[in-house]
This record gives structure tokens, C-alpha cells and sequence, in this order.
């Protein structure tokens, strides 16, 4: 698999000409050395606060088993939210469920916009570019992002494990969710929806482009472990693939 890596993101096999390009904004907790932590104790830089953890091994097996070119995040949420925009106050958040960002409180609009130059607008025109190398292809696919959520939120324990998750285009999820799991509980537009602000990524790359897309939600104590994330891998296709299909986006023989 060929890769390419800068600051903000890293891209894994780049020239894959499967049926989809993979995005994983929030795979990494890295805090550059210059934010000084963004105030936090060691155990908020390595919590859910900070990244998606198991996210990106899921979509690294999503990228290999379809042949999908995939970016990966390679900042911290907390730094900058890349599935957000820069006028959203939650693209550098104050505050993450019960976590405060010190770091993050009182920010300066030029404060803000350095941000935004040094992470959100590098990794968002290098998912631009790969997916206008992907079309350069000819042939069509879909756009999936990758995310994990936790076990429980503000006290709260979450049933749903996987959610399946759109804005305006539904025809990814829909022909996703008429396919089955069995012992899964999967639902549509949970724990997140497209009101609660993360849909940004589908909307500016997979809606304006015309793209089929879908963001993926695992619940992360299912994907912990390599054998977890293999199987919610196999999972995750066991949606996917007839899905890419019946959207005439694979062939029946490469499902």
C-alpha cells in the first residue's frame, strides 16, 4: 500500500481503485509539541476526548479488504476537529463531554484561523485530491468516514454498537440497512445525527460531489483489540458489500 504523510493527515494506499475512498478524521490523539498539551493530564489526551480509539485499525481493514484509498487524521480533535467547519465552535471545543480543553478556552479569531490553516485546510483539500484521483479512474465509488463513539455518554450507557449514519443522501445507508448482523444492534443516525453537526465531512465530500456516502459509528469497547476490530471489520462488509453492489458501485463477484 502506498502512503504519503504531512503533519495533518496521512494517506494509505493511494492508488487503490476500489469501490470507495475512506476517511478516518479523528484517528489520532496527537497534540503537536507547540500547544503544550492543550492544558490537559495525560489520561485526557488518551481519552475519547481526543480521538476515535480503534477507528482508524477498523478502516485500515475496511481500506484493504476494497482496495479503497483512505486518509487518516494525524491531529488531535481537540487541536482541530477535521469533520468540522471553522465557524463551528466545536472545531476547537472548550470542553469534551466532562473533559475541559484549557487550551481551547478564549481563543482569538486569528488563533482560530491558524488552526484552521494548519490542520483543517491541509486535510481537507488532500481528501479533495484523493478523491479527484479516485475519479480520475472512471470507474464510480462511494465516499465511507469512520468513527467510533463510547460505551457510555455523560453517565449514560448507549445500546446502539454500530450506526450507520447520513445527511441528505440516504442511498448508502438505506441499502446498507435493509442487510442484517445478527446479535448487532444497529441503528440508523445513532448516537449522532446530521442535527447534532457530523455530517460535515459527508456533506462537503461525498454530497457535493454526488458521491454515495455514509459515515460508519462503532462503539469502541467492540473494537479494543485487533480480533475485535477483524471482526467488526467483517461486520462492517457484511453491510457494506452487497450495499456497494445494489448500487451498482462492485460487482456481485468481487462482494
Amino acid at each position: 500500500m502506498l502512503a504519503k504523510r504531512a503533519e495533518a493527515y496521512e494517506i494509505i494506499n493511494a492508488d487503490g481503485v476500489g469501490p470507495a475512498v475512506i476517511v478516518c478524521e479523528h484517528a489520532s490523539n496527537h497534540i503537536p509539541a507547540d500547544y503544550d498539551g492543550l492544558g490537559l493530564d495525560p489520561s485526557a489526551r488518551d481519552s475519547h476526548a481526543a480521538w476515535d480509539p480503534g477507528a482508524e485499525d477498523a478502516a485500515r481493514r475496511l481500506s484493504e479488504a476494497l482496495e479503497a484509498p483512505m486518509i487518516a487524521g494525524r491531529v488531535s480533535r481537540l487541536v482541530y476537529d477535521c469533520n468540522r467547519p471553522p465557524e463551528a465552535p466545536s472545531a476547537m471545543p472548550e470542553r469534551s463531554e466532562r473533559i475541559a480543553v484549557p487550551g481551547n478556552v478564549g481563543l482569538s479569531a486569528a488563533a482560530r484561523a491558524a488552526r484552521a490553516a494548519r490542520v483543517y485546510a491541509p486535510f481537507t483539500r488532500a481528501t479533495s485530491d484523493l478523491i479527484a484521483r479516485r475519479g480520475r479512474v472512471g470507474t464510480p465509488f462511494a465516499l465511507i468516514t469512520m468513527h467510533s463513539f463510547t460505551p457510555q455518554w455523560m453517565g449514560q450507557p448507549r445500546a446502539v454498537e454500530i450506526g450507520i449514519l447520513h445527511d441528505s443522501d440516504a442511498r448508502l445507508a438505506d441499502a446498507m440497512l435493509a442487510q442484517e448482523v445478527p446479535g448487532r444492534q444497529v441503528e440508523r443516525n445513532a448516537p449522532y445525527g446530521p442535527a447534532d453537526g457530523v455530517t460535515h465531512s459527508l456533506r462537503l465530500h461525498g454530497i457535493a460531489n454526488g458521491l454515495p456516502n455514509v459515515m460508519l459509528e462503532v462503539r469502541n469497547d467492540l473494537i479494543a483489540t485487533p480480533a475485535q476490530q477483524d471482526r467488526v471489520a467483517a461486520e462492517l462488509l457484511r453491510l457494506l458489500r452487497p450495499a456497494l453492489v445494489w448500487l451498482k458501485l462492485m460487482e456481485a463477484h468481487d462482494a
